[in-house]
């Protein structure tokens, strides 16, 4: 485990307004008395969201509440202990509404905190968030790309981790037939002392791949961090007696898909070409005669999901090529500017619009802002569509967007990024800021 980088790097920050690093934040810090009541008076914090991805803001949410004294107009201080890095230090202060409420927003918290507000002499709890490292997997092909099985073809996964958290182990995981069941496919792989990590991975099964990488927690961080979710095909190597090339690939729901190739079997030769889907028995989609040069071509109206194709032609056999069928994404518009703390529904449809009860997931823009992790989940209902409630909280412009993971079914697709203008919060906020729980 290695303190100097992740140190000077939040040291620096809490001089201004708070960062913070991982471990004991539920004992007692040196020096640090427990909340009690002071002239009368005490204070109440409530913090949210609890767990959250390294860079990301935390709301404070509390008030002042006296027996006789005014809470108008009251000045509040909160005080950020860094684990690791000494006791509770003041990070920036509020000032109390009429009601004695106030709100609070420290800089990005990029490793396990804990906060307190001092007010009227009175102290409040101390209210503990737990961070999550940034996980940049770096995809070693567009979304939707297919891979080959075998030695021969074996795939790199790369990427970084932020702040570095040297030691760390680093798990590449794919998704099980049942949705967000994720198991290992490869270990053994640690954090470097630059941040970055290495995986160089053989495929052995055709189909899909919904693969992810976690980062287990050791030394700075209290929970563990995960990339956003990369989604492929895996197929087998071409026969060259009959090949079976199909296009697009992934095909987009309900759009046609075109199967052709080239039989050694030659002009005249008759290609059936046969899928199977998820659970299901081969059957024959089409049956055409090849052409000059043994070269045929054959299309599907409407694509509806995932399918393993082959051909068949005189004696050859193709290769099984495995096509996956993407999500189609509608995304509603969501506000263009809204104040800290300020709930924010993201709604839209997914198609096929029949298969309800799928996840959701609703993402962020890394603060480094070169990639994306999950923040909420939901699900989709009658017509395909979706509700994901959300408290936007910090500072200046955030990028949201919307994906539906892959599965066995159909493959994973995201929207396009939707931007909002987050401005200073309101005086108080009526009811307390609580996140959903993050997918598993």
């Amino acid at each position: 485990m290695r303190f100097p980088r992740l140190t000077v790097v939040l040291v620096a920050a809490a001089t201004s307004l708070a960062l913070a690093p991982a471990g004991a934040l539920a004992r007692v810090h040196h020096g640090v008395r427990p909340a009690h009541p002071a002239g009368g008076c005490h204070v109440r914090l409530t913090l949210s969201p609890r767990v959250i991805t390294s860079g990301e803001p935390v709301l404070l949410t509390g008030a002042l509440i006296c027996r006789a004294a005014s809470v108008a107009s009251q000045p509040v201080t909160i005080y950020q202990h860094i684990d690791g890095i000494g006791g509770f230090n003041p990070v920036g202060s509020a000032t109390t509404a009429a009601d004695g409420s106030f709100t609070f927003t420290p800089t990005a918290v990029v490793a396990d905190s804990g906060f307190y507000a001092l007010g009227d002499g009175a102290r409040s709890g101390t209210r503990v968030v737990r961070v999550g490292p940034q996980v940049t997997a770096i995809p070693p092909a567009p979304e939707g790309a297919t891979f080959l099985t075998g030695r021969a073809n074996r795939i790199t996964f790369s990427g970084t981790v932020s702040p570095e958290d040297r030691g760390a182990e680093v798990v590449l995981q794919r998704e099980g037939n049942a949705t967000e069941e994720w198991g290992p496919i490869q270990r053994g792989v640690f954090v470097q002392p630059d941040g970055t990590f290495l995986f160089v991975h053989r495929f052995l099964a055709p189909g899909d791949a919904n693969l992810r990488i976690i980062v287990r927690p050791k030394g700075h961080f209290g929970v563990r961090g995960i990339s956003d979710v990369m989604s492929y095909t895996i197929s087998q190597a071409q026969n060259p007696n009959l090949t079976l090339e199909p296009s697009p690939r992934p095909v987009t729901f309900g759009q046609p898909l075109k199967l052709s190739g080239v039989t050694k079997a030659g002009p005249g030769a008759k290609v059936v070409v046969s899928g199977r889907t998820f659970g299901g028995t081969p059957v024959p989609v089409g049956e055409v005669t090849a052409g000059a040069g043994g070269a045929y071509e054959l299309t599907i109206p409407a694509a509806v999901q995932n399918t393993h194709y082959f051909a068949r032609s005189g004696p050859f056999h193709s290769a099984n090529v495995w096509v996956g069928v993407k999500w189609v994404l509608t995304p509603n518009a969501i506000p263009a500017s809204v104040p800290s703390g300020t709930q924010v529904m993201f709604t839209g449809t997914a198609a096929p619009t029949t298969r309800t009860g799928h996840p959701v997931y609703l993402e962020r823009h890394n603060a480094s802002g070169n990639a994306w992790h999950i923040v909420s989940l939901g699900f989709t209902g009658a017509g395909g569509a979706y509700s994901i409630p959300w408290y936007v909280i910090g500072s200046g412009k955030e990028a949201y967007r919307v994906k539906v993971p892959g599965d066995k079914i159909n493959v994973a697709t995201a929207s396009a990024a939707q931007e909002i203008e987050v401005t200073p919060a309101l005086p108080s906020t009526p009811t307390p800021v609580v996140q959903p729980t993050l997918p598993h």
